[in-house]
């Protein structure tokens, strides 16, 4: 099942990060790239490794859950569906920062 909020979560990180977690979501996308790299799932590798995968999909995405890895990797409450990598934040953890960042800008 579709996750809207993850969906969300990992656009907006990768199109208009938070200020302040901006450079760990760049980390936190790194080091889950260079794992999502070495997948067989990695849309990339399953081109080479099974000449008669096709896809009309230019991103580079996971073949298991057809998610595009440059919003996925940014999605701080998201997983790996097969455990390569964990959340950083749950969804309740993700909401609470949300909503002190909320407070924080009311106060200015």
């Amino acid at each position: 099942m579709i996750n809207f909020s993850q969906v969300y979560e990992g656009w907006r990180n990768k199109l208009v990060p938070p200020g302040d977690k901006k450079n760990f979501i760049e980390l936190a996308s790194k080091y889950r790239t260079d794992v999502c790299l070495k997948c067989e799932h990695h849309s990339e590798n399953k081109k080479k490794a099974d000449l008669t995968y096709r896809t009309i999909r230019p991103d580079h995405h996971c073949t298991h859950c057809g998610c595009t890895l440059s919003a996925k990797t940014r999605c701080l409450s998201c997983k790996c569906p097969l455990d390569k990598w964990m959340e950083i934040l749950t969804h309740e953890q993700e909401e609470e920062f949300k909503t002190s960042i909320n407070e924080q800008g009311n106060k200015t």
